[in-house]
């Protein structure tokens, strides 16, 4: 089935406060910090409002979970629960698998196992992993990568998540990479394809032979200075989907200017005529 999805992404500056991770000037720990803002929407109020819209399922931002205390993602399991949406996935925004330091890589490792057991805490049905920021070309690090996925699948499983990757960040720039590690991983891997990650030439070619193999899509349209969409772009990728016979949802991702939902409705109304 085919269904309406949304970002916490696409409300970013509607959302607080934010939570955010780096590591310290020397390189050597991990930072965490929650960052205070003015909300003007919580998350726990988030699949209210999305249900009254229509909406079927949500995909979270990491770092628009305030609080990972045990009783919040309790509450936030509620709130899915109560609205009657999906908690599609937790978006894990942080952590390269591809890194040469050993020591850093494990670290990011163990940390991304830390959202997984907080995604499956909150009721999350998946957790989204980055491959990596390794060039496209380095071999090595596109089998550290498939090494560090498939540990962190077998410990998703056992805790009742699915983990998926996506065309996001440089060593999944390319179908072949992305394709690769779904072929080294088998089916406990799963695939996100989304529109404005392929670049040049090749997007749609590379769009063609993931979304085949993709259970979500993440809906983003080419915008202009005044958050209008790329129509035919954006029209263009959509046929690709129903080509490729794709059942799932499709997560909308607005990131132009102006008001947040006006920009989705706007994304969303090229979506609706895929849904019938």
């Amino acid at each position: 089935m085919r269904y309406l999805s949304l970002t916490t992404w696409s409300l970013h500056r509607n959302l607080g406060p934010l939570r955010w991770t780096r590591w310290d000037a020397d390189n050597r720990t991990q930072v965490t910090a929650v960052q205070d803002q003015p909300e003007l929407l919580t998350l726990l109020e988030l699949p209210i409002v999305l249900a009254e819209k229509g909406f079927k399922s949500l995909e979270v931002c990491h770092f628009h979970v305030p609080d990972t205390s045990e009783a919040y993602l309790k509450k936030l399991r509620q709130s899915f629960a109560d609205a009657g949406i999906r908690f599609y996935s937790l978006l894990i925004e942080y952590g390269d698998l591809t890194n040469t330091d050993e020591a850093r890589r494990q670290s990011d490792i163990a940390w991304i196992k830390s959202w997984i057991d907080h995604a499956s805490v909150a009721g999350a049905e998946r957790v989204r992993v980055i491959a990596g920021d390794a060039e496209p070309s380095d071999q090595l690090a596109l089998q550290r990568s498939a090494a560090a996925l498939s540990e962190l699948t077998d410990y998703a499983s056992a805790r009742g998540v699915r983990v998926v990757t996506e065309n996001f960040h440089a060593l999944t720039s390319t179908a072949d990479n992305c394709l690769a590690l779904l072929e080294t991983c088998g089916e406990k891997l799963g695939f996100t394809s989304d529109y404005g990650n392929f670049k040049g030439i090749t997007k749609y070619d590379g769009l063609s032979q993931t979304i085949p193999l993709s259970e979500s899509i993440h809906a983003k349209a080419q915008t202009d200075a005044e958050g209008n969409p790329d129509e035919a772009e954006f029209i263009q990728c959509m046929e690709l989907a129903k080509e490729a016979g794709y059942e799932g949802p499709f997560t909308l991702v607005y990131d132009g200017p102006g008001d947040m939902w006006e920009g989705i409705e706007r994304v969303r109304k090229l979506v609706a005529p895929y849904l019938e």
